[in-house]
């Protein structure tokens, strides 16, 4: 078992020690650039009498400067990503040791309509997503945010498979990364399937002859010109000729090159994404299935998107002066390079989505593979048929260590769990637990707990209620609207229920009577699940209905002390804190 700490270690003293040697070798290159330069204008003024040393000292430092510059831009493209390798490194080390607070915390994912995600720290500052986020494209962040929300329980076992793949691949993973991070403006994946789907060609499939023709007839003008069989007055004509040919079909030329131009750096880091994809052997049934989609045919989907990335390339030299005046009047260049990007998206523009969808997937189970390789003591739950969720030293996985108090859980199917405890005793937090327990099981992910056997259930909640100014709505009246969605979802489904300190809107009594008939339908309804609760009178229903059990977290006053163990207990809580509280505050 591989050591994070020390894994993420190594790959900062490899990266520190590749950077500095790659930019010396920049270094090195660009004076090497100048002294070219330099010399190739020293020689071409020495020889500029003599035609031949002319000619052959310019086509030689040219030669040379282009080698160079070629030379340079491939190391700057391996020193940048290797500066990513680094930072992700130091990162990494960073959330291990408990600073993760400052990375996105994917707050637009919040949706207090959802089973859950608005309740149990799924999204925001210190959530799950922010600690477990490590995806470098906004198609993958969407797609983490979906995988946590999903509330599926239909593949966990390929999940499980996949993510244990995937943490024993750090190396890949984090190149993988490197790659993804290095797309500066990512257009956004549904504007290019948009695009793409809804495009209308403008040239027929008989047009890709007339480039081709026309320019093999200024080849014949020009090396009839300079043998002196015609007059040159021809070229400027014909040059006159292709540039009204072009211009017949400017507008829309045009208007392709400025959609292509916004997306040609995305789609040359998507090929090099997909490029990692292909190459990688992954020992997983669902990460193979996901490659298996981008093959199209006999050619894989990094070198059909590298084909449209050159033709975009060479549209984009239009933008050069002389390019676009001598390469559209004798080449008819921006027509065969529109016809070439035409025939991509008339044959390929389909297949976008599903590459796309892809990479993104990769991306966001990077982020698990990583989690599950930061957290070699967790364990992956056994999946059992015999419905029951049985857990030993359950914890809170954003808890650090020391501050972690575990618990072992045992629910049955069915059973109902109702907790009381004094304020601050761990009654909150232990729901929280037990939902990203779920979550996380549910997402094929290793838990933060010794072991774990599980029957595999969605989960629903109703933590953290609230009033709505903007619906007209009332905190009661939106609690009632979270319950009845509660009950109308057992309906039709199994569900985990957690609820905190339901009915808070109403007085005392009403809320006893409500809570203890709201119980009463859970149970009959089958429902399994934990309800937090003060309200000690709701704990008599234990004698009334058997699936429903009592648990408390307990809290000690002693010389005149406040303290907790955190620890879950069968009964009735017994000590009350509020008072004390309140005298040890100077509040009363």
């Amino acid at each position: 078992m591989e050591n994070p700490k020390e894994f993420y270690n190594q790959q900062i003293a490899k990266y520190q020690g590749s950077i500095k040697t790659l930019y010396r070798q920049l270094t090195l290159y660009s004076s090497l650039r100048l002294i070219t330069f330099i010399l190739t204008a020293m020689s071409t003024y020495l020889f500029f009498g003599d035609w031949t040393k002319f000619v052959a000292s310019l086509i030689i430092g040219f030669s040379v400067f282009l080698f160079l510059l070629l030379k340079h831009t491939k190391t700057k493209e391996i020193w940048n990503l290797h500066k990513n390798i680094l930072q992700l490194n130091n990162d990494e080390l960073d959330i291990l040791n408990g600073n993760y607070q400052q990375r996105p915390e994917g707050k637009a994912y919040l949706d207090p309509s959802h089973f859950y995600s608005h309740d149990i720290d799924l999204f925001g500052k210190g959530s799950l997503y922010q600690f477990i986020n490590r995806t470098q494209t906004k198609d993958g962040s969407h797609k983490l945010a979906l995988l946590l929300t999903q509330n599926s329980i239909d593949n966990i076992l390929n999940e499980q498979q996949a993510i244990k793949a995937l943490s024993t691949k750090q190396t890949w993973s984090q190149n993988y990364a490197a790659t993804a991070k290095l797309i500066q403006v990512e257009t956004e994946p549904k504007l290019i399937i948009h695009w793409l789907s809804n495009y209308k060609p403008f040239l027929a499939g008989t047009q890709k002859w007339l480039p081709i023709a026309f320019t093999m007839l200024s080849i014949i003008a020009i090396i009839l010109v300079a043998k002196g069989l015609i007059f040159p007055s021809i070229l400027m004509y014909w040059l006159i000729l292709g540039l009204a040919i072009t211009g017949k079909y400017l507008k829309k030329i045009n208007a392709l090159a400025q959609n292509t131009s916004q997306l040609k750096d995305t789609f040359k880091q998507y090929s090099k994404l997909l490029h990692l994809i292909e190459e990688n052997k992954f020992e997983s049934s669902l990460l193979q299935a996901k490659q298996q989609l981008i093959q199209a045919k006999d050619e894989k989907a990094s070198i059909i998107f590298k084909k449209l990335s050159k033709a975009m390339d060479a549209l984009d030299n239009r933008n050069n002066l002389i390019s676009a005046v001598f390469g559209n009047g004798y080449f008819l260049w921006d027509l065969y390079q529109s016809y070439r990007i035409e025939r991509w998206i008339m044959s390929y523009g389909n297949k976008v989505e599903q590459w796309i969808e892809t990479v993104a997937f990769f991306d966001a189970y990077n982020s698990f593979g990583t989690f599950a390789f930061n957290h070699p003591n967790y364990t992956y739950p056994k999946l059992t048929d015999n419905n029951k969720i049985s857990i030993s030293n359950l914890g809170h996985p954003l808890l650090p260590i020391k501050k972690r108090i575990c618990n072992d859980v045992n629910i049955d199917h069915h059973n109902f769990l109702i907790v009381t405890g004094a304020n601050m005793a761990g009654k909150s937090t232990f729901l929280r637990t037990i939902s990203l327990h779920i979550i996380m099981a549910n997402c094929g992910l290793p838990v933060c707990a010794e072991h774990s056997i599980y029957h595999p259930i969605k989960l629903i909640t109703s933590m953290r209620t609230t009033d709505s100014l903007t619906d007209d709505s009332s905190y009661f009246f939106s609690e009632l609207t979270r319950l009845k969605f509660i009950v109308d979802a057992l309906e039709t489904d199994r569900y985990f229920v957690i609820l905190d300190e339901i009915l808070k809107g109403t007085n005392s009594t009403d809320k006893a009577i409500g809570s203890k008939k709201f119980v009463e339908k859970l149970a009959k309804s089958e429902a399994t699940g934990i309800i937090a609760t003060h309200d000690l009178s709701l704990c008599d229903i234990t004698e009334q209905l058997e699936p429903v059990h009592n648990y408390y977290f307990d809290a000690q006053i002693q010389n005149d002390e406040l303290s907790f163990d955190y620890k879950l207990k069968p009964g009735i809580c017994q000590n009350m804190n509020a008072s004390f509280l309140l005298k040890k505050m100077q509040i009363i």
